[in-house]
């Protein structure tokens, strides 16, 4: 018999985890000839979700909890998730219910039709703001032409994928894992499901701008050397631009031009764009060696402070 494991982060879910475990288990018990498993991470949440949880594994041994000492995002709670499931296929999804769980036995079938990766694509979003929507389109068109591996766009964690896919991930030895950038990088047949996304069951949205920008970085940063690039392009630009203006400058003095300001418009402007694609340059160049220095001390991605039923 196969085996399913649902992987489910959580994060301050107190009043949706009842709910997400009641709607989750009622689809995988009607589908017929598969075993399952439920494994919960609770990402350093101070509220009453870790009792919860609690309370769900000890009345149903399909249920598994892994805590964290301390919240380490949402990236980091999937990934520990991956390393524990036993299922043939493993479904990532959200505990707010946005990503139905009736759409697991439509995802089934594609995985049993000999796709390793069935990702959800978004064709509508119900109950997001017009600000989230433009930024996230902003980041998909940004990232892909960027990336030198092409990222599904209108895609979240909201996924089934095949244990082997699952191996090669949990074998990747890098610590800042941009989960639905790797799953596109690791290559496979892929399929892409549309589904309706719908509004939050109850709470409020874990990915606040802070949050965002931080995963966009990651995003963009692990999976591309373009902004290097970038930087020497406009190391060149400013030359050029620095050698215009001398040249402007010369002949301005040579043929008695007058119409530039003695000195201080030309020097501020130029000090000006340099100064900026020096800043840029420099952020940039930084971000690398920030990844590269978190990358070198070994530290781990996430500390496990209690399992239940592992």
């Amino acid at each position: 018999m196969k085996k399913i494991s649902i992987v489910i982060p959580m994060y301050y879910e107190e009043q949706v985890a009842e709910e997400c475990y009641k709607r989750v288990t009622n689809v995988l018990k009607s589908i017929e000839n598969y075993d399952y498993e439920i494994i919960f991470i609770n990402d350093g949440s101070k509220d009453k979700t870790l009792d919860i949880l609690e309370k769900l594994a000890q009345n149903d041994g399909k249920v598994k909890v892994i805590s964290f000492s301390r919240n380490f995002g949402h990236q980091a709670a999937v990934t520990a998730g991956l390393k524990y499931v036993s299922g043939d296929a493993v479904i990532i999804m959200d505990a707010d219910l946005q990503d139905p769980p009736e759409l697991i036995p439509d995802m089934l079938k594609y995985w049993e039709n000999g796709y390793d990766v069935i990702y959800g694509k978004r064709k509508k979003r119900e109950g997001e703001s017009v600000f989230k929507l433009l930024t996230a389109k902003v980041f998909y068109e940004t990232l892909n032409k960027l990336s030198d591996v092409e990222i599904p766009k209108d895609t979240g964690d909201f996924r089934l994928v095949d244990k082997k896919v699952v191996d090669v991930i949990n074998n990747l030895p890098e610590h800042n894992k941009f989960l639905r950038g790797l799953f596109s990088w690791v290559g496979f047949k892929q399929y892409a499901y549309e589904y309706e996304r719908k509004e939050r069951v109850a709470g409020k949205t874990k990915y606040p701008l802070k949050k965002m920008i931080k995963l966009a970085k990651d995003g963009i940063f692990s999976f591309s050397t373009k902004p290097l690039k970038i930087v020497g392009g406009l190391g060149i630009i400013s030359v050029i631009i620095s050698i215009v203006i001398l040249v402007y400058a010369i002949l301005s003095y040579a043929y008695n031009w007058n119409n530039l300001t003695a000195g201080w418009t030309s020097m501020m402007c130029t000090m000006t764009f340099l100064g900026g694609v020096i800043l840029i340059s420099l952020w940039m160049i930084g971000e690398y060696i920030g990844r590269i220095y978190e990358e070198t001390k070994q530290r781990p991605q996430y500390i496990i402070e209690k399992t239940i039923n592992i």
